[in-house]
C-alpha cells in the first residue's frame, strides 16, 4: 500500500470516528439536559422535605430525618452531570490513570497511542466545527418571546402560588411550527383534567391574550401534562384554494399533513350557522360526483347549495321530491342486496349501477319538513285518498343498510342534537365526524363522542369559519384548515350524468336496474322519461288493462310514486282509465 493510500484510509477512519463521536456527544448531551430539567425539581423537593424533617426532629430521635436524608441522596444520584462536567471527570480519571500506568508501558507503544489519540481528538473537533447543526429557522414573534419567558420554570415557580397553581412546574418550553409546547409537572392532587379546568389561571399567569387557543392534555407519563399554546399554524403559508390538483379536505394545523376523507364512509358534518359547513363539504361533493362509478344525490330543502350542483347531482328541494327520491334509493338498495352474490360483502360498482352518495343538507329541516307530507293516491275504483308520508324511515334504512349496497349517507346539520338534528337511528351509524365550530360543549359531545372534552376534541373552542375537527378513529384532535371552493368554481365544473332509477328491477345478478340521464333545463312536453316512462312501458308491455296496484308490484315503485305518475300520464293523455279502474296506453299520444 502506498503512502497516499494509507493516508487516505487513515483520513477516512478519522472522519468516521469523528462523526460518530460528535453524534454520540450531541445525543448524550441532549439526554442529560432533559433528565436534569426533569429531576432537579425533585432534588429541591427532597431538600425541602429534609429541612421540614429536621425542624420536626432536630435531635434525630426518630427515623424521619434519616429517611429524608436517604431520599435526598437518592434524588441527587438520579441527576446526571452536564456533559462538559462528565467529560472533564472522565479526562481527569484517564489522565491520572495514564500518569500512574504509562511508565510501565514501553515507550514505542506510548508514542503511537498518543499520536492516535491526538489525531482522533483533532479530527473530532474539526468535524464538529464544520458540521454544526443548522440553526432553527423558526423565529419567535414578540408575543412568543414574552410567552417563552413566562413559561420558564423560574418565572412559573415564582408566580404559580399567587395564581392558584401551587404544585405545578413547567419544563423548558419549545417553539414548534404549530406553537409553543411545554411539559408541566403535576404534584399533589393535580391532574391533567384539573389543570385543564384551571385554564383561566394559566392564561392569567402567562398574560396570554383571550383569543389565543390553549390546549392542555395528559403528558407522556403519569404526573405530567402537556401545555400547548397555538400561536401559529403548520398550515400557514399553504394555498388553501381548492383545485383539481389539490383535492384534499384541508391541512392539519399541527402536523401540516393533507387530510383526506375517502368515499364509502358515512359522514356527519356539523357546525353552527356561519361555521363553513357548505364550504367544507364542497371538496367532498366533488369527489362523490366525479367519474362514471360515482353518483351524487343532494337533499336540500334550503334550495341554496343544491342548486350549485344540479348539473352534477340529482337534487331534491321540496318535501315531495325528497320522499320520491328516498323511495327510489330504498328500492335500488333492496334490488342490489337481493342480487348480491353469495359470499360478497359489498356491491361492485358499474357505470350502470355506481356508488351513490346521498347528502342531506340541514338534516333538522328534513326531519321537520319532510314528515307527514300529504300524498294523494287514486285507488283501483278511481277514488282519491290522501296518505301522510315521511322521508325519515327511508333515510334510516339507507344509514343502516346502505354500506353493503354502496349507498352512503352524509348528514349535515347546524343543530347537532340527537332529538333534533341527528336522528337516533342514524347517529350510531356514523363512521366519520367532521365538526366545525359549535356553540356549546354539549353539542361537541354529540358530534364527536361523549369523551370529546376529556380527550381534547373541543369543537366549541374552534374559530369560525373554515376550521374543523375530523374524528375517524385514527386522527388526533388537531384542527384542520379546510380548503376554500368558491361557488363560481362549482358552477364551472363539467356536467356529469345524473342518477335516476328508470328501468325495471333486476331479477338476476348483473342485470342493470337503472340508467343515467343528462340533466335538462327545459321540461319535456311530448317525450316521456324517468318514472313516467317506466309506468307507461309497463302498461304497454302488459297488452291488457292494468290496475294501479299491480303497477306498484311490477315496477317496484311505491304506491305514492305510481299514483303521481299515473295522474301525470292521464292528464297528458298518454294513458286512459277505464270505468272498471283498468289503465290502458293511448298509442296515438
Amino acid at each position: 500500500m502506498s503512502h497516499a493510500s494509507a493516508w487516505q484510509t487513515h483520513r477516512q477512519y478519522t472522519v468516521t470516528a469523528a462523526r460518530w463521536t460528535a453524534d454520540r456527544w450531541s445525543k448524550e448531551a441532549d439526554r442529560r439536559r432533559t433528565l436534569r430539567a426533569a429531576r432537579k425539581p425533585l432534588v429541591r423537593d427532597a431538600r425541602a422535605a429534609l429541612a421540614q424533617a429536621q425542624a420536626i426532629d432536630p435531635q434525630k430521635v426518630t427515623s424521619i430525618v434519616h429517611r429524608a436524608e436517604r431520599e435526598l441522596a437518592t434524588a441527587k444520584r438520579k441527576v446526571p452531570d452536564p456533559m462538559w462536567l462528565f467529560a472533564s471527570k472522565t479526562t481527569a480519571t484517564v489522565a491520572a490513570t495514564g500518569y500512574v500506568g504509562l511508565p510501565l508501558v514501553p515507550g514505542r507503544v506510548w508514542m503511537w497511542a498518543a499520536v492516535a489519540v491526538s489525531v482522533a481528538v483533532a479530527g473530532a473537533i474539526l468535524w464538529a466545527r464544520l458540521h454544526r447543526p443548522a440553526a432553527s429557522t423558526i423565529e419567535p414573534t414578540a408575543e412568543e418571546r414574552a410567552l417563552l419567558k413566562r413559561l420558564q420554570p423560574e418565572h412559573w415557580r415564582e408566580h404559580a402560588e399567587q395564581r392558584g397553581l401551587t404544585g405545578t412546574l413547567t419544563g423548558r418550553p419549545a417553539l414548534t411550527e404549530s406553537g409553543i409546547v411545554v411539559a408541566v409537572r403535576l404534584d399533589g392532587q393535580w391532574t391533567a383534567t384539573k389543570l385543564r379546568g384551571a385554564e383561566d389561571h394559566v392564561r392569567a399567569l402567562l398574560g396570554a391574550r383571550t383569543g389565543l387557543r390553549i390546549q392542555i392534555k395528559a403528558g407522556k407519563k403519569g404526573g405530567w401534562a402537556e401545555l400547548t399554546l397555538r400561536t401559529r399554524s403548520a398550515a400557514d403559508g399553504d394555498d388553501l384554494l381548492w383545485s383539481p390538483e389539490r383535492r384534499t379536505l384541508g391541512i392539519d394545523t399541527v402536523t401540516g399533513e393533507h387530510v383526506t376523507v375517502p368515499l364509502g364512509e358515512r359522514l356527519l358534518i356539523a357546525g353552527r350557522s356561519g361555521a363553513g359547513k357548505s364550504v367544507a363539504s364542497r371538496p367532498l361533493l366533488y369527489d362523490a360526483s366525479e367519474g362514471a362509478m360515482n353518483a351524487l344525490v343532494i337533499i336540500d330543502l334550503k334550495r341554496v347549495e343544491g342548486r350549485l350542483w344540479d348539473h352534477r347531482a340529482r337534487v331534491a328541494s321540496t318535501p315531495e321530491e325528497v320522499i320520491e327520491v328516498v323511495d327510489e334509493l330504498v328500492a335500488e338498495l333492496n334490488d342490489r342486496l337481493s342480487v348480491l352474490p353469495k359470499g360478497q360483502d359489498t356491491w361492485t360498482p358499474t357505470p350502470d349501477r355506481p356508488r351513490i352518495t346521498v347528502v342531506v343538507d340541514e338534516g333538522a329541516e328534513v326531519v321537520t319538513a319532510a314528515d307527514k307530507v300529504p300524498f294523494p293516491e287514486v285507488d283501483d275504483k278511481g277514488k282519491t285518498k290522501v296518505l301522510l308520508r315521511s322521508a325519515l324511515p327511508g333515510l334510516e334504512t339507507i344509514a343502516r343498510m346502505g354500506r353493503a349496497g354502496l349507498i352512503d349517507l352524509w348528514w349535515m346539520t347546524q343543530k347537532p342534537t340527537i332529538n333534533d338534528g341527528i336522528p337516533k337511528q342514524i347517529a350510531p351509524q356514523i363512521s366519520v365526524s367532521i365538526c366545525l365550530a359549535v356553540r356549546t360543549p354539549a353539542e361537541a359531545r354529540v358530534v364527536l363522542g361523549e369523551d370529546a372534552q376529556a380527550k381534547g376534541w373541543n369543537a366549541d373552542e374552534l374559530p369560525a369559519p373554515g376550521v374543523a375537527l375530523v374524528r375517524d378513529g385514527t386522527r388526533k384532535p388537531d384542527p384542520v384548515k379546510v380548503r376554500y371552493m368558491d361557488k363560481a368554481v362549482v358552477i364551472a365544473l363539467p356536467a356529469q350524468l345524473i342518477w335516476s332509477r328508470t328501468s325495471t328491477p333486476a331479477t338476476t345478478a348483473g342485470a342493470p336496474t337503472l340508467t343515467l340521464v343528462k340533466p335538462t333545463t327545459t321540461p319535456a312536453v311530448v317525450s316521456i322519461d324517468g318514472t313516467d316512462a317506466r309506468i307507461l312501458d309497463a302498461i304497454e308491455t302488459a297488452g291488457t288493462p292494468v290496475r294501479q296496484k299491480d303497477l306498484a308490484e311490477t315496477t317496484g315503485l311505491s304506491k305514492g310514486t305510481v299514483s303521481k305518475a299515473v295522474k301525470r300520464l292521464t292528464d297528458t293523455g298518454h294513458i286512459t282509465r277505464r270505468p272498471d279502474g283498468g289503465l290502458t296506453a293511448d298509442k296515438a299520444a
